[in-house]
């Protein structure tokens, strides 16, 4: 073993990188395909200790790779606080009738062959408007996984609209934090990703009016059995529920906190707040009764067992599972770093890069990666983005490329892997549980067709050139950078 300077550390050989990476992977495969077990957190906690000894190899010490897990773990503890505070939400605005309400006038309005479509398209429109897919998937994408569930919709293939909706907003809202933090103009950079967003959102909503029809037709060729399956559901709401406004007002409140750009933890707690207040006003709950729900979860009994699998969830302890997965996996990526190793693998990409077509696809895919590797969007967006900078001014290309491929690689692919906080997020959020043997909860992610037609088409631009800035073509404003948001919760 070699010392070092513990404040500064040359990255490891590249054969020695990719050991802990190898052999993590390894164990996540092996538990979930052979021992048909999704519970990839001891992997991850292994796949650290194996990191750990890459370092101490290396020179670092013990304190040098716990404050790497641990820098990683406090950028992402707003995210872990936006979970725990969105468990909270679920279950008062059930207990209020919010979501309830949601439910009910989305079974009226919205017609089953086209109910895909809508979520995508309603979910756009939201998280455009206010630049946050985490409280666009948690409030609005909620309800709807809901209103499917009435229509008899598996979860999966309303969740993957979910997502496609709301990190669609996310991607290009000049008030969402991870456009900001690519550290290019704003407005630039949201111009530059239109000609990949644009096809992948149509080609999305052309899928999802397509299949929506089919995927009806799969859950029943009864019309008059899926009716009656609807108006149960209304019935029931009707019953235990009073529906109306007074239960929208949370929803409200917290769309237009979020558009004022008011941070998403305060937000949604106000949010919960609200719906607490609107369950006490309609239904005499007692402090105690709205302490127990936000803990562990609402707990209701209408007679109707697939009306209570839809309302008895929420609480803090529904999203404990997700919270110490992306614990896990967040020390695990910031152990990745703090060794250099990942560093170490994208400068070996780097090396193999020739021209302009292999630097930007592989900006794409090294963003992807370390999404799956490290488990944190900001990590994606980032380390590429300090890495490949210089070789598109060697280049002669805009950054602006770069900018779209990182946040293509980043943001949209972050929900649509189950350890990276988005995607871990998702599935805890939506209810989305996998369970021994059936992993079919995991179909959201493909399902997400803009998520990953949007990088695939970048790619494809990539190597035929297409609407690839050089540096002479940039308006002059793009090249100001824009500080990073403060907010670090998307």
């Amino acid at each position: 073993m070699t010392t070092k300077n513990s404040d500064y550390m040359a990255p490891p050989p590249l054969g020695l990188a990719v050991v802990p990476i190898i052999l993590t992977i390894g164990l996540l495969a092996t538990q979930i395909f052979y021992y048909d077990d999704f519970t990839p957190h001891i992997a991850l906690a292994i796949g650290f200790a194996i990191t750990a000894l890459v370092g101490w190899y290396q020179g670092l010490r013990w304190q040098d790779i716990e404050s790497g897990a641990f820098r990683v773990l406090h950028v992402a503890m707003p995210s872990i606080a936006t979970l725990i505070v969105v468990g909270m939400l679920v279950s008062t605005w059930i207990a209020s009738g919010t979501v309830p309400t949601l439910i009910y006038y989305g079974l009226v309005l919205i017609e089953p062959e086209w109910f895909l479509a809508a979520t995508m398209l309603l979910c756009s429109l939201v998280s455009l408007s206010i630049g946050s897919s985490w409280t666009t998937v948690g409030t609005v994408g909620l309800a709807l996984v809901g209103i499917g569930f009435a229509f008899g919709i598996p979860a999966y293939w309303t969740a993957g609209a979910v997502v496609s909706g709301a990190f669609f907003g996310d991607k290009i809202s000049p008030l969402s934090d991870t456009t900001a933090v690519t550290e290019t103009n704003v407005f630039a950079h949201i111009r530059n990703m239109m000609p990949t967003t644009i096809p992948a959102m149509l080609i999305a909503l052309t899928l999802y009016s397509i299949l929506g029809g089919v995927v009806m037709g799969d859950v029943t060729s009864d019309a008059q059995q899926q009716l009656q399956q609807i108006t149960a559901i209304q019935s029931g709401m009707e019953s235990h529920f009073l529906l109306g406004l007074l239960p929208l007002l949370p929803l409200l409140v917290v769309m237009l906190l979020a558009f004022y750009k008011i941070a998403p933890i305060p937000a949604l707690f106000i949010g919960f707040v609200l719906g607490a207040g609107v369950a006490v006003h309609n239904y005499d709950y007692n402090l105690n009764d709205i302490l127990t729900f936000a803990h562990s979860g609402y707990k209701i009994e209408t007679g109707s067992a697939a009306l209570d699998n839809l309302l008895n969830r929420g609480g803090v302890t529904s999203m404990t599972w997700v919270i110490t997965l992306m614990m896990f996996a967040l020390a695990f990526g910031g152990a990745l770093e703090r060794t250099g190793c990942l560093e170490s693998v994208v400068n070996a990409v780097m090396k193999s890069t020739r021209g302009f077509k292999g630097l930007q696809t592989n900006a794409i895919l090294t963003s992807v990666a370390t999404n799956a590797v490290s488990g944190d969007v900001y990590l994606s967006i980032a380390l590429p983005g300090r890495m490949f900078g210089p070789q598109y001014d060697k280049l002669g290309y805009s950054r602006l490329n770069l900018s779209r491929a990182i946040e293509e690689g980043g943001t949209l692919v972050s929900p649509l892997i189950p350890w990276n906080a988005g995607g871990a997020f998702v599935m805890g959020t939506l209810g989305l549980i996998v369970a021994p043997g059936d992993y079919s909860a995991l179909l959201y992610a493909p399902l997400a067709f803009a998520c990953w037609l949007s990088p695939a088409i970048g790619i494809l631009y990539a190597q035929t050139g297409w609407f690839s800035k050089r540096v002479e073509q940039e308006a002059p404003a793009s090249t100001e950078p824009v500080s990073p948001a403060s907010s670090s919760t998307h």
